[in-house]
């Protein structure tokens, strides 16, 4: 299962950016579904990195959602561009928080759970 990109403004009526999310991994569950959990990787990961992990865990009854951020220039690495889900500055409380690219990955996540069971067990 694969998913696309986000098209995600402020409503402050700036311009949008577009995100473009990378690759979905979904892992099926063997047994009886009984929870999913989103797995979300780190800073210049991806999904797929975990899905093969994951696939290994003795956990038969979980579905496992492994998404891929957006490849973006990154300000702690200089602009080099690399997955992340939202813009990482200096890690101080003077840098502002990268709040359209925040919305656009939450925005991401619950789309991508809008298919789920409404009682099921969710985690991320």
């Amino acid at each position: 299962m694969s998913y696309g990109s986000s098209d995600i403004g402020s409503g402050s009526g700036t311009a949008t950016r577009t995100f473009e999310f990378g690759r979905t991994h979904v892992i099926r569950p063997k047994g009886m579904h009984q929870a999913t959990i989103v797995w979300l990787h780190g800073l210049g990961d991806k999904g797929s990195s975990w899905s093969q992990l994951l696939e290994t865990l003795p956990l038969p009854n979980i579905k496992w959602i492994c998404p891929t951020a957006p490849t973006r220039p990154v300000k702690i690495f200089g602009g080099f561009p690399c997955t992340a889900w939202f813009d990482v500055g200096d890690f101080s409380e003077e840098d502002p928080d990268d709040l359209e690219g925040l919305d656009a990955s939450a925005a991401y996540v619950a789309n991508l759970l809008s298919t789920e069971p409404a009682d099921g067990r969710i985690l991320l």
